[in-house]
């Protein structure tokens, strides 16, 4: 994996704990056997775990992304949750979804970045969304562009840890108990956040609907 933070790669870190087996291509397109990947990966198969990466790090990116409000430190951030997961892989225990042990090492990085600065939303680096073919004139254009940067603004004013549940819940669709595993809080705790961070972008984002 490369260090620039420009462009995550399927390679993994050098680590000196033995040689890759041969790729397997069908393993990119069963996600049954992350379990098999991670154990092979803690062993020190580092093809295992770039189909790993492949497999993962687009939804990491995503989410990273919509928490900081900033492409290239999202990028930054998702390589380095990659290499410490490479690095506490032979630790793994499968006590949870791989996909959920990255969601928390991702969200945990991303949390720790929003707490040490106020998050500045880099609005350009906020995607958005395809507008159908009906609604693509210049002036519904204008209107999904100026929505989408309320948005980005509103939730520039969330709490860390209200950002992160309610991302998690809404736009990653986590249940509210893997939200508190992922986040490390209780239960209650994470539908409190989620109700304020709602209740905050309603009355935010109120002109727009």
């Amino acid at each position: 994996m490369p260090g620039n933070g420009n462009q995550l790669s399927a390679r993994a870190p050098d680590r000196d704990t033995g040689r890759g087996r041969e790729q397997d291509p069908a393993q990119d397109r069963d996600p049954s056997d992350d379990g098999l990947l991670a154990v092979r990966a803690g062993e020190g198969d580092e093809e295992a775990f770039e189909v790993l990466v492949r497999r993962h790090g687009p939804v990491m990116l995503q989410l990273a992304t919509r928490l900081l409000g900033n492409r290239t430190e999202a990028e930054d951030a998702v390589q380095d949750a990659f290499v410490n997961a490479w690095r506490k892989l032979p630790e793994f225990r499968g006590e949870s979804a791989f996909r959920t042990w990255m969601y928390r090492i991702v969200t945990n990085r991303c949390l720790n970045q929003l707490r040490a600065r106020r998050p500045a939303t880099d609005l350009d680096s906020v995607p958005e969304p395809a507008a159908p073919e009906y609604q693509s004139s210049p002036a519904r254009v204008a209107e999904s562009h100026a929505a989408t940067r309320a948005l980005a603004v509103a939730m520039a004013g969330l709490s860390p840890e209200q950002r992160a549940c309610w991302v998690l819940r809404e736009l990653h669709g986590l249940s509210y108990e893997s939200i508190a595993e992922t986040v490390g809080i209780s239960l209650q705790a994470v539908r409190g956040r989620v109700f304020r961070a709602r209740r905050y972008l309603t009355e935010a984002m109120s002109a727009w609907r």
